[in-house]
């Protein structure tokens, strides 16, 4: 066999400093064939592919596809009128430089049920044999800025739960919680704000903890994965005490950001304040979290803190209404 060698190279930090190739962004480097013997070729072609796919049963086959990108480039063909061009033994490279589509591209991602992949082949046609072929993945990342406006706003919620059963109540337990904005990056901290007051006759523990979610959407059907990244606890609250959390802090791990923008594949974060309540289900209030790639600037409209804004004013938990169902 001719070949000997056939890989592709990306040239050293085009990926640049966000973890991944952007919509827009070129890739560039060079197809590298080896070979031992002289080769006839048709052509030396690039493609670049991207496509999310889903996979039930155990099956190898994708059962649900969406595809983002397909390019071809061709790095070298037989001249006009002839059949194919005759490569000597040696090293050979090809230079390419392939633009991403400015549209939207989803960030790369590997789940249970599916994955979000993005890859280059090089393909050695021949013309009269089957094509020699190369494959290279690499990493795409759809940027989210989290100054952005929405993601900017505070996010608030409270819940109480009534601990006993008929007509042997204890009091309730009530918990109010609040973050700065919706907005995060990986390796950030947040700093969460809480009030808890227990009126039951039991010692409670709060507790808080940030979840991501893995939805995969299957031919109507809905599969999820839910892991805890990080978590933290409070003191103890006896019965007929409470205690507030002025900006008890939780750092986010590195993960990939937010998959919003995907038809069949969607990863979800949120941070859960919960109480653990012997003898009874936890009172758990879920906050959601959008995690962007360009940090926040602390250049927002607010110009006073939050922090100060809740501690000085929580008239706002009187008009927090309960908004998820106790978790079990």
């Amino acid at each position: 066999m001719a070949v000997k060698t056939l890989r592709i190279a990306l040239e050293p930090g085009e990926e640049g400093g966000g973890g991944g190739y952007s919509a827009g962004r070129e890739l560039r480097g060079q197809v590298l064939l080896v070979l031992v013997g002289g080769l006839r070729v048709r052509a030396v072609r690039l493609q670049a592919r991207g496509a999310a796919r889903l996979f039930c049963g155990g099956s190898q086959s994708p059962a649900e596809q969406t595809e983002y990108l397909n390019l071809q480039h061709t790095l070298r063909e037989a001249p006009a009128g002839e059949s194919f061009l005759t490569l000597p033994a040696g090293k050979h490279e090809f230079p390419f430089c392939l633009q991403l589509p400015q549209g939207p591209l989803v960030t790369s991602f590997t789940g249970k049920y599916g994955h979000i992949r993005y890859c280059l082949i090089a393909v050695v046609e021949q013309p009269s044999a089957p094509p020699f072929s190369v494959r290279r993945e690499f990493k795409v990342v759809s940027h989210i800025d989290v100054n952005s406006p929405a993601l900017l706003t505070p996010v608030l919620r409270s819940q109480e739960k009534m601990i006993g059963c008929c007509f042997f109540t204890s009091g309730p337990i009530s918990l109010s919680a609040k973050i700065e904005r919706k907005g995060y990056c990986s390796d950030k901290v947040i700093p969460i704000y809480a009030e808890i007051e227990n009126c039951s006759s039991r010692l409670i523990v709060p507790k808080a903890a940030i979840f991501q979610t893995q939805t995969f959407l299957c031919h109507g059907k809905t599969r999820t994965c839910r892991q805890m990244l990080a978590n933290v606890r409070g003191n103890h609250i006896a019965s007929g005490s409470a205690d507030t959390w002025n900006g008890k802090t939780l750092k986010i791990p590195p993960v990939i950001p937010s998959i919003l923008d995907c038809s069949i594949i969607k990863v979800e974060y949120s941070l859960a304040v919960y109480i653990h309540i012997p003898g009874a289900n936890k009172l758990m209030i879920e906050l959601p979290l959008v995690i962007g790639t360009i940090p926040y600037n602390g250049f927002a409209s607010r110009n006073c803190s939050v922090a100060s804004q809740f501690s000085l004013d929580m008239s706002w938990l009187a008009l927090a209404l309960p908004e998820h169902p106790e978790v079990r």
